[in-house]
């Protein structure tokens, strides 16, 4: 079970990734309503897996490419 630290981190991140994904330049993600569900993290904050939802799941495919193809920066932004 998650302590509560990183219970608190895992939301913060899914709301900066929420608002860095109106930021992705990338027409495949742009077109495609996706909302980030949840986001789990290792106890050492060095790894996090983040679970995304795509409405129009006839484009599900070529939104999870652009998001991985936009992954530097969006962990470069969260970063920052």
């Amino acid at each position: 079970m998650a302590s509560n630290r990183i219970n608190r981190i895992n939301e913060e991140i899914q709301k900066e990734l929420s608002n860095l994904l109106r930021t992705v330049k990338d027409p495949r993600v742009q077109d495609t309503m996706i909302s980030i569900t949840r986001v789990e993290t290792t106890p050492d904050l060095r790894y996090a897996k983040v679970y995304a939802s795509f409405l129009q799941e006839e484009r599900a495919n070529e939104a999870l490419t652009g998001l991985k193809s936009a992954s530097g920066y969006l962990r470069r932004e969260l970063g920052r």
